[in-house]
């Protein structure tokens, strides 16, 4: 007989390779998978078959054993891996198919499986052998370790234990003990005890045992033991018959009693059957009461849970007296404020509670729910249209009464710093009325924060305009003249020295005094009015002051922003809302703007020189408004700033005329006045920088700057003749003047550095002419030599025409002899229309400098062409020139 695979150790270690070794394998055996159905005959299917591994495997948790039935395929390499797990208390049935005819087919059926009409599949083994000794392992693992058997069908138990006695190989079983299940191994003896004793039980075989021991016979004597039961057999069934004929009496007497037993039955019967019907009919009764006690006492919670909702809608739709009274008829003073505010929540609350997400869809559809809502929204508007009248009648009364006091405002010989902190306590009496009345309604805002601002723009106004007419008339500064670049040099720069340094210090107190006002109030506005915007200022903004004028924290940082239920409300930046910012803050200070241009005009007629100044301080405040509430204010500080720009402008552009005017009236000769008179006006203008404002001043210099060196171009071209002079003595008067400024302002060194150069070029076109003038004759043979170079070859130069080596003779000596009268002429000649002797020294070392080079460029085409003749040496006519 082939060896069967359940003896391959080989496939045995691969499936607990497979499962990881995480449970023992008891037996493992190769088997062909197909489908069937159960109960019914049909093909088997063997071309459908897949093989398989089926491995019966143990695992042990503590003193309890599991068995499981493992399903294993093969790979695409050849490897075994999991497939299906089948646990052994689950199997409930064990079927041989049929109609295979060699008994090697048969069906696992689990009470577990989810789905009973999908067919479980078939195995089929190699022979009946692999087929036994798979199910009878299956058999002593469920007897053994779950205490029963599955249902067979199919299988011949005595074949099967006779099987077992035949074939006795070792079958690994789990055997439970007190220590926990061990590994055993079942002989052929213990595999037959299983199986022979669900045949008969012992009290039977001891029984059969009892009975062969009274006949003591051989062997051979079975044909005498047949005929001796034969025998016994017609013994006791003439015996049997009789004891019927001699208990026929007894019979009949049972007969009668059977037959009255009967009748009694049939009775009771009967009363059985109506004890059922009434029975039935009771127990219908007693559903049927219970059915109506149980919707008595569902209607019974139902009308409870009812009356506590209704009660809880009658509470939100009742009106206390208290409420409706204030909201329809009480006093806004101030003792009665928090009333009209509880009030206010209240009503607030009321309407919120009868909407849709607070209040159940179907009350919300109830006449009675939508006619009290109704009544509210009217309190609501009654209430509302009461409010706002009253506050559209207080806020100017307010300011009137602060308006009508003289002592609030600067008087003559006293400036006074508004103080609104009495003003803006008892409008905070009335911030919580306004943000319940926006919360009820936000149209009515409108003509609120109209009013206000109406109202408060008077007092603003009116603050700034005695501000500024009693600044103005309390600050002393001379008037300077404008003609800064024109007339005596002496009496300009006295007259322009004059100290006007108040000027700027009465537009800073202007501006320190009101900015911050205009920005508190602003800001008091936003947070008063409800809006939601951003009105917090940097808290390092220059020109923001975080303190009202008696010294407190500014009010607009008390007078947090919250809504009708006392939430903070974080600013939103809507445009729509911004927009209504812009208009309302516009409406607040429109109007105080001209009291400032005033302010401005007043110290620009005074002194242009102010602008610069109070440019800086402009940009410096402009630089620190930074919210949306300083909306108007920066636009203020912008107009302010351009109105400045536009002073000094025109300032710039006067002194420009003034420059252009010099152009007609002055004679081309010696340095203009406007050079000088320049450098004390960028001193002066150095001096009123503050901030921001080197922009503008650069701009100036700038302007002034190029329409001066443009001018001094006009006016030096008026006399050729002179020109040169007019142009290195003013570039050099313009170096002079400006040489420390030159160091510390970049934009003035950047003209510096274009005077230098546009001196130097002066210097050298009037030192050629004049050393041109003194020694033409020996620079023009010069000349033509080096335009001779560039047609013919040097070798024949000598022999062109006025060119010959007498040629030259004659130039040497018409050109150098009295060489040191020539030289004294070219001195004289730069000193002749010299008006600055300050640079006659360093103009006539530069014209030395130059006549050098030029008589060694000479020296150098004289000894290319004509190179043996004899001429003084460059050495020799500096030493010439050193002596004189």
């Amino acid at each position: 007989m082939a060896r069967s695979s359940a003896d391959d150790m080989e496939l045995r270690r691969a499936c607990e390779a497979a499962i990881e070794g995480k449970q023992k394998v008891v037996l493992s055996i190769r088997v062909a998978k197909s489908r069937g159905v159960w109960g019914k005959a049909g093909k088997l299917g063997r071309h459908m078959a897949k093989p398989r591994v089926l491995a019966i495997t143990t695992k042990s948790k503590g003193q309890r054993t599991k068995a499981f039935l493992r399903v294993l395929k093969y790979s695409s390499g050849g490897v075994l891996e999991p497939a299906k797990i089948y646990k052994l208390k689950h199997l409930s049935k064990v079927e041989v198919i049929q109609n295979d005819p060699s008994g090697c087919t048969f069906m696992l059926g689990f009470d577990n499986l989810r789905s009973q009409s999908v067919a479980p599949p078939q195995w089929t083994m190699r022979n009946k052998d692999d087929r036994n000794r798979l199910l009878l392992c299956i058999l002593n693992m469920c007897k053994e370790i779950l205490g029963r058997l599955p249902k067979t069908v199919g299988i011949d138990i005595v074949e099967m234990a006779l099987w077992a006695k035949e074939n006795t190989p070792a079958v690994t079983n789990q055997v439970s003990t007190q220590d926990g299940p061990v590994a055993s191994l079942v002989t052929q003896n213990d595999s037959q005890v299983t199986v022979e004793r669900d045949l008969v039980s012992q009290a039977e075989e001891e029984d059969m045992e009892a009975l062969l021991g009274t006949y003591v016979m051989g062997i051979g004597e079975a044909e005498a033991f047949s005929e001796r039961l034969k025998r016994e057999l017609l013994a006791l069934e003439a015996a049997n018959v009789h004891a019927l004929l001699e208990n026929e009496p007894i019979i009949e007497e049972v007969l009668q009693g059977l037959e009255t037993a009967s009748i009694c039955v049939d009775d009771m019967d009967e009363w059985l059957g109506i004890f059922n019907v009434k029975l039935r009919h009771m127990r219908e009764d007693i559903e049927s009461i219970e059915s109506r006690n149980n919707k008595l006492e569902l209607q019974s919670v139902s009308n409870k849970l009812l009356i506590e909702e209704l009660d809880k809608l009658l509470e939100r739709l009742q009106i206390p007296s208290e409420w409706e009274a204030a909201l329809t008829g009480g006093s806004f003073d101030e003792a009665n404020m928090i009333k009209n505010i509880e009030a206010c929540e209240w009503l607030t609350d009321a309407i919120r509670n009868l909407e849709v997400p607070n209040l159940d869809s179907c009350y919300a559809k109830l006449r009675a729910v939508k006619e009290k809502r109704a009544e509210f929204i009217l309190l609501k508007c009654t209430f509302v249209r009461r409010a706002s009248e009253f506050l559209r009648n207080y806020f100017p009364s307010l300011v009137d009464l602060m308006i009508n006091d003289k002592s609030y405002f600067s008087q003559r010989g006293l400036l006074k710093r508004p103080d609104h902190a009495e003003l803006r306590y008892k409008c905070r009496t009335y911030a919580r009325l306004l943000q319940h009345i926006k919360s009820l309604d936000k149209n009515c805002l409108g003509p609120l924060r109209k009013a206000y601002c109406h109202s408060l723009n008077l007092l603003l106004r009116r603050e700034v305009r005695e501000f500024a007419n009693e600044l103005r008339a309390s600050t002393k500064a001379s008037r300077n003249p404008n003609l800064w670049l024109e007339g005596p040099t002496a009496s300009t720069q006295t007259a322009n020295n004059a100290d006007t340094s108040s000027l700027s210090e009465a537009y800073s107190k202007m501006l320190t005094v009101f900015i911050p006002l205009f920005v508190d109030e602003s800001s008091f506005f936003v947070h008063f009015m409800c809006f939601e915007v951003s009105t917090v200022a940097p808290p390092d903004a220059p020109g923001v002051d975080r303190t009202a004028s008696n010294g407190n924290v500014t009010n607009e940082e008390n007078l947090s922003k919250m809504d009708a239920l006392g939430n903070d409300v974080k600013p939103s930046n809507n445009p729509a809302e911004l927009a209504m910012l812009n208009e309302c803050l516009q409406e607040l200070l429109d109007g105080a703007q001209e009291d400032f241009h005033s302010v401005v005009d007043w110290a620009c007629k005074i002194d242009p020189m102010c602008c610069i100044s109070m440019h800086g301080i402009t940009e410096r405040y402009l630089s620190g408004q930074k919210a949306d509430a300083a909306g108007f204010v920066r636009l203020l500080l912008d107009d302010l700033e351009t109105r400045i720009s536009v002073h000094f402008s025109r300032f710039v552009d006067d002194a420009c005329y003034q420059i252009e005017r010099h152009e007609r009236n002055v004679r081309p000769m010696g340095v203009v006045p406007y050079v000088p008179r320049f450098a004390s006006l960028a001193t002066r203008m150095e001096q009123y920088i503050q901030g921001q404002s080197r922009d503008l001043v650069d701009q100036a210099y700038t302007k002034i700057v190029s329409i001066m060196f443009v001018t001094l171009e006009r006016i030096a071209q008026t006399d050729p003749k002179y020109s040169d002079i007019v142009l290195l003595e003013n570039y050099a008067a313009f170096q002079n003047s400006l040489y420390d400024l030159a160091n510390v302002v970049p934009t003035l060194a950047k003209f510096y550095h274009q005077a230098s150069e546009s001196y130097e070029q002066a210097c050298l076109r009037h030192i050629n002419m004049v050393i041109y003038i003194h020694f033409e004759k020996l620079f023009q043979f010069a000349r033509r030599i080096e335009e001779l170079t560039f047609t013919i070859p040097s070798e024949e130069i000598p022999f062109q025409v006025g060119m010959s080596k007498v040629d030259l003779r004659k130039t040497l000596k018409s050109s150098l002899s009295g060489l040191d009268k020539t030289i004294s002429a070219m001195y004289r000649k730069l000193q002749k229309n010299l008006t600055s002797e300050e640079l006659l020294p360093s103009l006539w070392d530069k014209c030395k400098n130059e006549f050098l080079d030029k008589y060694g460029s000479f020296l150098q085409l004289v000894a290319k062409i004509y190179p043996n003749e004899t001429i003084p040496t460059v050495s020799e006519m500096r030493e010439l020139l050193a002596s004189m």
